[in-house]
């Protein structure tokens, strides 16, 4: 019997560069589709990226996340099977993680477990990476569990550091390695999760 089709929620708080490398890895999969894009954020030009895309979006505030069922009665009327963060920034709450139980992703701009936690996001990971003077950063992609960044880790992947770059210079090392694997892991965990 064939596995049911993988049908994605991408959360997304941010420009969205990320959201739409998976959007562009799925657009004619075989058995993965990303059926709508959730944000925080009304500005987040995440929106506009699925837009372009053909993908519906959804935006909800802190009240329909955390108090009502609005977010997962959205998720529950487009059929999702699995959620994929990318760039998204608040906690998910039990809920979402009692109903994907071990069916919602990550992908952290760093190796963790360092750099890792609460307001370590974006060029804040980069400066602190670059302020410890690292020889070496990546990016961890990994189950979401009810804490900042301690799911089980699917994925590390590196990239040397001279020691010389700038914090925007590790970023553009870092978002290469996202967009090169965060898409390949998101299927195969998918495929057979």
């Amino acid at each position: 019997m064939d596995k049911p089709h993988g049908r994605i929620a991408i959360f997304a708080s941010g420009s969205g560069t990320n959201a739409e490398a998976i959007m562009h890895y799925f657009r004619n999969h075989h058995a993965i589709q990303v059926v709508v894009l959730m944000s925080n954020r009304a500005d987040a030009y995440a929106l506009e990226r699925a837009r372009k895309n053909q993908i519906p979006t959804h935006v909800f505030n802190r009240k329909q996340l955390y108090q009502t069922g609005e977010v997962l009665n959205c998720l529950t009327e487009y059929r999702v099977t699995h959620v994929v963060l990318a760039g998204f920034l608040w906690l998910i709450p039990e809920s979402l993680i009692r109903t994907y139980p071990e069916r919602i992703i990550n992908i952290h701009p760093a190796l963790l477990p360092k750099y890792g936690g609460k307001g370590m996001y974006g060029m804040r990971v980069h400066e602190a990476v670059k302020a410890a003077n690292e020889k070496e950063t990546g990016i961890t992609i990994h189950l979401v569990n009810e804490r900042y960044d301690e799911g089980k880790i699917l994925l590390q992947a590196r990239v040397d550091l001279t020691g010389n770059e700038t914090p925007e210079e590790i970023a553009g090392k870092v978002h290469e390695l996202e967009y090169r694997h965060y898409p390949a892991v998101i299927e195969k965990w998918v495929l057979y999760s």
